[in-house]
């Protein structure tokens, strides 16, 4: 099989994807990163009332129209605590932030510019119009009004107005599940101590966040020894959870210890494509069981890294509802590149801002997909097309940026 350009492996796979159309109830506290599944319509008229906006007396624009008039102050309103009575010619009521508006009144003087009087009377210290410091009714937003269309990915403003509209709970898309499988006689986890040719297993930590960063879930399989009977057992797992995604980190090439690739095919896994014109994560593989998608991603650390940002994530992001994330811009180099061969380079790289505030790329000079320290580092990557050529300092790049 030949190696598959980038751009091709994923319009590959993401044609075979389609959003996922089922569709839950969650709590209001429990939507933030959640996707909206229907138009939410507001329950109620906010505010309820016509309600003062600032702490002060409550009356009638009428009775104040010109500076040094005196009123009656005839009770109390507060957040809360309606006056119940009407309020009459010279009267007026002391009022808080929040209260409704008693009946007979249309304005409210701020108690800044009301002088006190003995005997429970003001006189105003300034000419009030009618509706000065009122929020009237429905300023905000009134019952049967669509507030939230359907789509809208919830963040922190969107719960606060959906609360205010009365919805302690809300439809929401599922989440894609995403299966995460580590493969590997020389993996150990994190706090173990490896053996003498064991290493610590670290692709599944940072997988498993993108993963929830965009919008997923995780099914975490954990490590699965080299042996067929484990790897299927792992594979069942999967299926048996209704994993919309299957990830499988190392093992999905052909040789005679990778054999991720030969268990998924005696499980039943059509497979699309495994070789990617890229570097690095070449050994990519692509296919589906049943209704779950197969990503195989490859085992060295950097690898598996750019390929989800590459793959993966647009992946779980059209599952998810979600809008792809741009994260190509354009920059310029800040030194010379060596022309390319017919594999597609993406190099770590440090990002700055020159005085111009062109986008610097300097590429790390070591590139080997297992430095992990080097894409903890750098801000970006250097995307260098197949057969591109030399590039001197300061000519343009496209770059792909990891923390967008």
């Amino acid at each position: 099989m030949a190696l598959l350009p980038v751009s091709e492996a994923k319009s590959r796979l993401l044609g075979k994807a389609s959003p996922i159309g089922t569709v839950e109830t969650v709590a209001l506290g429990e939507a933030s990163g959640r996707v909206l599944a229907a138009d939410l319509v507001a329950r109620l008229t906010q505010p309820p009332f016509h309600a003062s906006a600032m702490d002060g007396y409550a009356l009638s624009a009428s009775d104040a129209s010109t500076v040094g008039a005196e009123l009656s102050v005839i009770g109390t309103a507060a957040a809360g605590h309606a006056f119940e009575g009407t309020v009459g010619n010279g009267e007026t009521v002391r009022i808080f932030t929040g209260a409704p508006l008693p009946e007979g009144t249309d304005s409210v003087l701020i108690q800044e510019d009301a002088e006190k009087l003995e005997g429970d009377r003001i006189r105003t210290r300034f000419e009030v119009t009618k509706g000065r410091h009122v929020r009237p009714r429905g300023q905000d937003f009134v019952e049967g009004e669509t507030l939230l269309p359907a789509g809208t990915l919830l963040d922190f403003s969107h719960l606060t107005v959906a609360a205010a509209m009365n919805h302690p709970e809300l439809p929401v898309y599922r989440r894609p599940c995403v299966a995460i499988l580590a493969t590997g006689d020389e993996l150990v986890p994190p706090g173990a101590t490896p053996g003498q040719a064991q290493i610590i297993a670290s692709n599944t930590f940072g997988v498993c966040a993108l993963v929830r960063d965009n919008g997923g879930g995780v099914l975490d399989l954990g490590i699965v020894r080299d042996r067929p009977a484990d790897i299927t057992a792992a594979i069942d797992k999967a299926l048996a959870a209704k994993a919309d995604v299957l990830v499988t980190l190392g093992g999905a090439s052909v040789g005679d210890h990778d054999l991720v690739q030969a268990t998924l095919k005696a499980a039943g896994m059509e497979l699309d494509f495994w070789r990617i014109a890229m570097r690095p994560g070449k050994p990519l593989m692509v296919g589906a069981l049943g209704d779950m998608h197969v990503l195989g991603l490859p085992g060295n650390p950097v690898a598996s890294l750019v390929t989800s940002l590459l793959f993966l994530e647009p992946l779980i992001r059209k599952l998810a509802h979600l809008p792809e994330r741009r994260r190509e811009v354009q920059g310029i180099t800040a030194h010379r590149l060596a022309a390319n061969d017919q594999r597609q380079d993406y190099l770590r790289a440090r990002l700055t801002r020159d005085r111009d505030g062109n986008l610097v790329a300097e590429a790390f000079e070591k590139q080997d997909s297992s430095m992990m320290k080097i894409f903890a580092h750098s801000g970006g990557l250097i995307i260098r097309p197949a057969h591109a050529p030399e590039l001197p300092a300061g000519a343009p790049c496209p770059i792909l940026l990891i923390r967008p």
